[in-house]
C-alpha cells in the first residue's frame, strides 16, 4: 500500500478501532500489575511478543532480515521503546487508568511539536496551534484533578509525571519512524527490533523494582497473553503499518480517542469514578484532536 497524504475512510475506521483496543490496554495493564511487578510484566510482554512475531513472520513467509546498516538506529528505537513502557507500567501502579490515559495519550501534542521542527510537511498552522492549546488545557485539567496534596510524597502526581514522560518517548518513536533511517526498516521488523531490544533491558531493570511476582493468578496470565499477542504482536504492528502509510500528525491525533475508551472501560470494568473534571478534560483533548487533524479530509 503506497503512502498517502491524508486519512481516508479505511484509515479513519482502522485508527478508531485501534484506539478502542489501546483504551482497553491500560485496564489490562492495571489488572496484571496486581499480580506481577510492572517492569517484569513489561519485559515478559516484550519477550513473548518477540516469539509470537517471529512465528507470524514465518507463517506468512515474510522476510526476517536484520539490516546491519540500520542496526544503530534500530537499537536506539528499542531502548526508547523499553523506557516508554517502563515508565508507563510504573505510572499505572501509582494512578488510575482514567488519569493515566489522558496524560499518556497526550502523545500527539509532542508529535506535533517534534513534527514542526523535524518533519517535512508537518509544520504548525492555526488549527494545529489551537488544538495544541486545547489539548494542553485538557492535560492540565486532568493533573489538577488530584485527590492528594502536591508534595514529593504524592504518588498520584509521580504517576502523572511518569505518564507524560512515557508519552514524550512514544512521540520520539514516531519521529524515529518518520524522520530517520529507521523508516527504511519494514514495520514488522521495526517491532521485532523494539521488542527484541526492550525485553532484556526491562527484565534486568525489573530486578531493581521489588518482588517480581505479587499475587499471581490465572487472570494475570490471560492478561499477559492478551498484551503479548493482541496488543503488541497484533495492535502495535498494525499501528506501525498505519504510521508508515499515513501522515504522522494524522495517525497520532486519533490517539486522543483512546482516553475516552479507557475512561469508559475503567468505569465499567474497574468501577473507577468519572467526575465532571474528567469529562471536561476529555472534551478538551477531543477538540484538540479535531483541530490538529483539521487539514486531514476523509474520502468516501
Amino acid at each position: 500500500m503506497k503512502k498517502k497524504e491524508k486519512i481516508d475512510l479505511f484509515g479513519a475506521v482502522a485508527l478508531i478501532g485501534l484506539s478502542a483496543l489501546l483504551g482497553l490496554n491500560h485496564v489490562v495493564i492495571k489488572v496484571v500489575n496486581t499480580g506481577l511487578n510492572p517492569v517484569f510484566f513489561a519485559g515478559l510482554r516484550s519477550l513473548l511478543a518477540f516469539f509470537f512475531l517471529i512465528i507470524y513472520l514465518k507463517l506468512t513467509n515474510k522476510k526476517i532480515e536484520f539490516s546491519r546498516e540500520r542496526m544503530g538506529i534500530s537499537i536506539i528505537a528499542g531502548i526508547v521503546f523499553a523506557l516508554e513502557f517502563l515508565l508507563l507500567f510504573l505510572a499505572l501502579d501509582f494512578t488510575s487508568v482514567a488519569r493515566n490515559s489522558i496524560l499518556y495519550y497526550s502523545m500527539p501534542i509532542w508529535v506535533t511539536v517534534f513534527g514542526h521542527f523535524f518533519l517535512p510537511n508537518e509544520r504548525l498552522n492555526f488549527f494545529k496551534s489551537v488544538g495544541l492549546i486545547s489539548a494542553f488545557a485538557g492535560v492540565s485539567l486532568a493533573i489538577s484533578n488530584n485527590d492528594e496534596t502536591f508534595s514529593i510524597h504524592n504518588w498520584q502526581l509521580i504517576g502523572d509525571f511518569l505518564a507524560i514522560m512515557a508519552a514524550i518517548l512514544w512521540a520520539m518513536i514516531i519521529y524515529l519512524i518518520k524522520g530517520t533511517s529507521f523508516k527504511e526498516v519494514p514495520p514488522e521488523m521495526q517491532l521485532v527490533w523494539m521488542v527484541m531490544v526492550s525485553a532484556p533491558i526491562l527484565l534486568i531493570a525489573s530486578l531493581f523494582f521489588g518482588d517480581l511476582v505479587r499475587d499471581f493468578q490465572m487472570i494475570h496470565l490471560w492478561g499477559l497473553l492478551f498484551q503479548s499477542i493482541v496488543v503488541v504482536a497484533g495492535g502495535f504492528l498494525f499501528w506501525l503499518w498505519l504510521a508508515s502509510i499515513y501522515p504522522a500528525s494524522g495517525v497520532a491525533s486519533f490517539s486522543f480517542l483512546s482516553p475516552i475508551f479507557t475512561i469508559f472501560f475503567g468505569w465499567i470494568l474497574l468501577n473507577e469514578t468519572v467526575n465532571f473534571t474528567f469529562v471536561a478534560a476529555a472534551i478538551l483533548v477531543i477538540f484538540g484532536l479535531v483541530c490538529i487533524n483539521k487539514k486531514v479530509q476523509i474520502n468516501h
